[in-house]
């Protein structure tokens, strides 16, 4: 049997069969366990004899809690051979000199990087001189210029950013049912088609119910430039023929709650690698693609190409539409 360290809720059971009075043997055979481990972690994190917590507790000589201390700390302990600045005198001084002469952890291991190159034992990165400073030289963070909150790493702070973001997003599932039965003109799937210079792209929307497209050229590819495009199209359509529409995860669909405010829709985000949840859409994509083919460059279009395009597509009957034309049922209403 292989050995594995003992998890944190291993630990929780290990503390109720024990004071249950559970034979160790049969405790390693409801915990998948050898015999020896249960017998090594008992040793290990036992409570002492005489100990209050014992007796007050009325429990065995195990607690979970407890036993959860001391494995913290004696990784602390284990882990002090790895920290460069407890075990380089030279490094610990030198840093700390230069904390006092107010270089930022950051400065002082770049400098530290570009001096000795090639001697790594001479190098240390920002985040171990803050851990050093707040863990066991507190007094050094008078020399920090922010004193008022310990250092965050900047990524960290990214991905709670993107967390945030993602859970503001409406998803698909959060849509009225009348979307998902194409019941009303109105409720549009929007995407984009990438050209052969990846600089250039196409912004497609289509109608869920009729088909019908709206097709537009992004110059640059930001989310500026697709919001003010978004909004130029649907400024001229009439309220009866916006309620809503459903994107994919791209970057150049991140001003969408900017996108609402302006034109009175509701935006809705397929779930990521589900392109299946905008069929319309990515039908009509393939359509395009009979114009513009892949590796195709968009950068020569000009909006009289795409204005051609978009009547063909628009004027071209569907079976799905009893062999009306997209154009004929939009403006049915």
């Amino acid at each position: 049997m292989s050995y594995t360290h003992f998890k944190p809720f291993q630990r929780n059971e290990l503390s109720v069969l024990l004071n249950a009075k559970v034979p160790k043997k049969e405790i390693a055979r409801l915990l998948n366990k050898d015999r020896t481990s249960i017998w090594r972690e008992t040793k290990r994190n036992k409570i002492p004899i005489g100990s209050k917590k014992r007796y007050r507790n009325n429990t065995s000589s195990y607690d979970a809690g407890e036993a959860k201390k001391k494995t913290v700390e004696r990784r602390i302990i284990a882990n002090k051979r790895f920290r460069k600045l407890d075990n380089n005198l030279w490094l610990r001084e030198f840093v700390i000199a230069k904390l006092k002469l107010y270089w930022s952890p950051d400065e002082i291991s770049g400098r530290l990087k570009k001096k000795y190159s090639k001697n790594r034992k001479r190098q240390i990165g920002k985040d171990a001189i803050y851990t050093f400073i707040y863990t066991s030289h507190p007094e050094l963070v008078k020399y920090l210029r922010h004193q008022k909150c310990k250092y965050r790493r900047k990524h960290g702070t990214v991905i709670r950013a993107k967390q945030r973001e993602e859970a503001k997003k409406k998803r698909i599932d959060a849509r009225p049912v009348v979307i998902d039965l194409r019941a009303r003109i109105g409720d549009w799937e929007g995407d984009t088609i990438v050209g052969s210079e990846k600089t250039k792209h196409l912004l497609t929307h289509v109608d869920r119910k009729s088909g019908y497209l709206l097709l537009d050229k992004l110059e640059k590819i930001t989310a500026q430039e697709t919001r003010i495009v978004t909004e130029r199209r649907f400024n001229e359509l009439a309220k009866n023929k916006k309620y809503s529409i459903t994107y994919d995860n791209g970057s150049t669909f991140s001003e969408y709650e900017l996108t609402e405010r302006h034109t009175g829709l509701d935006i809705y985000f397929a779930y990521p690698y589900h392109s299946w949840e905008r069929g319309t859409n990515e039908n009509c994509n393939g359509l395009i693609r009979q114009f513009f083919p892949k590796k195709s460059a968009f950068a020569n279009l000009n909006e009289e190409d795409l204005k051609m395009v978009e009547y063909l597509l628009n004027n071209r009957p569907r079976k799905r539409l009893n062999y009306l034309t997209p154009a004929e049922v939009f403006n049915s209403i």
